[in-house]
């Protein structure tokens, strides 16, 4: 038994589906099916029922769960522990999803150099589902999530609701049909929904981006419009870079903190927790 393949296990376990899994952990579907059946010829028990339209656990499988999840965290532990220099106490991992990069990852990392000096910090960004595959597979501690995917063993809690205004970058009053050159940032399923009730003459949009930073980037350089964090504009605004659009429909996009709920009892998890709520 190693511990990629405990990975393989979690992972299948949680999308449900032998090919999702080979591609979230970037490995061949059939890789995938040779480290479960290895995992399950070691184990003498099936851990999977396998049919058309996905995986399920077995008993077998839900009986070894936790204790997959125990051994990789472990393992992670282990390795970050004995990789410490001698002047750091502990480590701690924080994901942030990519659009909610800037607005978290700094003022927290500036937050932990402050006031927790011996803990070594360690941040990722990448989308939702990929965090949650790291906190699972313990590569992480915390994970900053917009619409996290709900799990019993990982407690999930609002962590701040951030503004999303209208901007362009030349002075103009709000419309309802479509505008040449607005870029549509997707902020997640709720923003689509409350976007479209918003704007229903406008329901395709000549460019969709999922990373926010690509859609500010476009249109500073090819000019146009688009809902960005207020916080990540306010200097753009107040140096004429950007407008805010007059009478625009402003929205909200909420984020979400993750984390197993033993890891509360960790020093470090609870100082990086309490850095991320003085932050917000």
């Amino acid at each position: 038994m190693n511990i990629e393949t405990i990975r393989a296990f979690l992972e299948v376990a949680s999308a449900g589906s032998f090919q999702q899994a080979a591609a979230n952990l970037h490995i061949t579907q059939s890789a995938m099916s040779a480290r479960i059946k290895s995992l399950e010829q070691l184990l003498n028990r099936p851990l999977f029922n396998r049919k058309r339209n996905g995986a399920t656990l077995t008993a077998g499988g839900h009986a070894f769960y936790k204790h997959a999840q125990t051994v990789v965290r472990t393992w992670e532990l282990a390795r970050q522990e004995t990789a410490l220099s001698s002047d750091m106490n502990a480590m701690v991992g924080l994901g942030v999803q990519l659009n909610h990069w800037k607005s978290t990852a700094a003022p927290w990392l500036q937050w932990m150099k402050h006031n927790a000096p011996d803990v070594a910090t360690q941040i990722k960004s990448d989308y939702s589902d990929r965090l949650m595959t790291m906190l699972r597979n313990g590569l992480i501690n915390v994970a900053v999530l917009v619409e996290p995917q709900r799990s019993p063993d990982i407690v999930i809690e609002e962590f701040a609701r951030e503004k999303l205004v209208l901007v362009s970058t030349v002075p103009r009053r709000a419309q309802a049909t479509p505008v040449e050159g607005y870029v549509f940032v997707d902020w997640g399923t709720r923003f689509r929904e409350a976007h479209t009730l918003a704007f229903p003459d406008n329901p395709m949009h000549q460019i969709t981006v999922g990373l926010a930073a690509v859609g500010l980037n476009h249109i500073l350089e090819q000019g146009g419009s688009g809902y960005f964090l207020e916080s990540e504009v306010t200097k753009l605004i107040d140096d004429g870079s950007l407008h805010r659009v007059s009478d625009a429909q402003e929205f909200s996009v909420a984020t979400y903190l993750a984390y197993f709920a033993e890891a509360r009892e960790s020093i470090s998890v609870q100082t990086a927790l309490q850095g991320l709520q003085a932050i917000h």
